[in-house]
């Protein structure tokens, strides 16, 4: 971790070289690993190549940032590697950044096809990342299989129910309508944020979610239905609802377990998706220092290295674009220090 500060705050010209030798050969498999994920920070010709060639790589950690990068970096020219990839991928971290690579491409048939077969024949194991992806990236030849597992109680029901939302067919509105009616407690909070996804009620289903959060009167199974309300809120920020990524904030600050734990999860995965948006939800809060802790307590159990460099990344492009007399940049390095980045 030492190590990682000192060369973010290198110059290029030494850092990137040094980082290239130790991604390529070092002889330490986590100094390779950890290397890589420094360079998935710079905008230069050689990291592109060093993580093509990561692809191939026995070590899993390395696959997996490169899948990564190549999510936010998409490469058509790599579907066909890609794809011969999801047929022995077995391996269970780098098999969901595999199919969010894939998925960041899904315009093309080939893609659309293999996400949607891998949804309904896959393993169960990997099947909710590639929910998660479908919803993410708007597959919307996903949309039928996805009401066939969100019509039932099983353990990826409550992942369909958002992606549907997130995918945003409206032909999914009578079968959300429907599940308000039918589907037990536990199922409501992913109900709900579906429906605000759609488009529809937003208001009254975000305060559903946050009594969800903050009621004292909950049923069995509260860990699960916490667990849904936070995740729902998140997508919803993500979204662009500013009003649930506040909500959890104002939730999560003075919580404990068990709503605080999904909570700081919620704003962890809220932030690596949108950190901009974090920021700008820390900017007005008296409790400041309170909500940072809060966020880094979900860096933590979140525990992605390659998307916490992703955030630092856009914080410090974020920091560097504000004048100097800007109010931001301190709230940034804040941020940044409370991290440890």
């Amino acid at each position: 971790m030492s190590a990682a500060r000192l060369v973010r705050r290198a110059p290029g010209t030494v850092a990137l070289p040094a980082l290239v030798d130790a991604a390529a050969g070092h002889a330490d498999g986590f100094v390779r690993y950890r290397a890589l994920v420094l360079l998935s920070g710079y905008d230069d010709p050689r990291v592109p190549d060093q993580m093509e060639q990561a692809l191939g790589e026995v070590n899993d950690r390395l696959r997996a940032v490169a899948f990564a990068y190549f999510e936010r970096h998409p490469e058509s020219r790599l579907i066909p590697t890609f794809l011969k990839a999801l047929d022995k991928e077995r391996a269970e971290f780098v098999r969901p950044a595999l199919t969010r690579a894939l998925a960041a491409q899904s315009r093309d048939p080939r893609v659309q096809g293999a996400l949607v077969k891998d949804l309904t024949s896959g393993q169960e194991l990997f099947r909710g990342s590639v929910i998660e992806a479908c919803g993410d990236y708007k597959v919307a030849g996903a949309v039928r299989p996805l009401w066939q597992i969100a019509e039932k109680d099983g353990p990826s029901r409550d992942e369909a129910l958002l992606a549907l939302g997130k995918i945003g067919d409206k032909a999914s509105v009578g079968l959300l309508t429907s599940l308000q009616q039918t589907a037990g407690p536990a199922a409501q909070p992913a109900v709900a944020a579906a429906v605000c996804l759609l488009g529809d009620s937003c208001e009254t289903q975000r305060a559903l979610l946050v009594q969800t959060l903050t009621s004292t009167d909950r049923p069995s199974g509260v860990l699960e239905m916490l667990r849904a309300a936070a995740s729902g809120l998140s997508a919803m920020a993500v979204s662009g609802d500013v009003d649930a990524g506040r909500a959890l904030f104002d939730a999560g600050v003075p919580a404990v377990n068990p709503v605080r734990a999904p909570v700081s999860l919620a704003l962890a995965r809220l932030a690596v998706k949108q950190p901009l948006v974090v920021v700008a939800l820390l900017e007005g809060r008296q409790d400041r220092d309170q909500a940072l802790q809060l966020l880094r307590g979900g860096f933590d159990l979140l525990d992605d290295d390659f998307a916490e460099e992703q955030f630092f990344v856009a914080l410090r492009t974020k920091y560097f674009a504000e004048p100097e007399e800007s109010a931001k940049r301190p709230l940034i390095q804040s941020v940044i220090n409370m991290l440890e980045f």
